[in-house]
């Protein structure tokens, strides 16, 4: 798989203009994710062992695609809790705020369907 230009993170994409840095929807479950992140990142050691240890190849895509499926549910639940936090609060205060979460939820949505 190659990687593109298109692909790369870029600041804005990580942070675009008006973001605030308040509490955010994942704070009361950091803790969670922390420890799920950590799994997910043994998972990515151990296809480096795998690969290291010249497994056979479809184990080595077991593991791949194993990993790919965690990352993906820890997207979707990031992203739930964006929708439930970010974007509920932006529609309850009103305004333009609401029209800027929902398109940036949608980008969001549209780089996770594009893996």
């Amino acid at each position: 798989m190659t990687t593109t230009e298109a692909d790369q993170v870029t600041p804005e994409a990580v942070e675009p203009a008006g973001h605030d840095h308040g509490v955010h929807g994942y704070h009361k479950q950091k803790d969670e994710h922390l420890k799920r992140l950590r799994r997910i990142e043994g998972q990515i050691r151990g296809l480096q062992r795998m690969v290291d240890e010249d497994v056979y190849c479809i184990d080595i895509l077991t593991q791949v695609s194993a990993s790919t499926k965690a990352l993906q549910s820890f997207a979707l639940q990031l992203l739930e809790e964006h929708l439930r936090h970010c974007v509920a609060d932006a529609a309850t205060k009103g305004g333009e705020g609401i029209d800027a979460k929902v398109e940036e939820a949608t980008k969001a949505i549209a780089r996770m369907m594009r893996t």
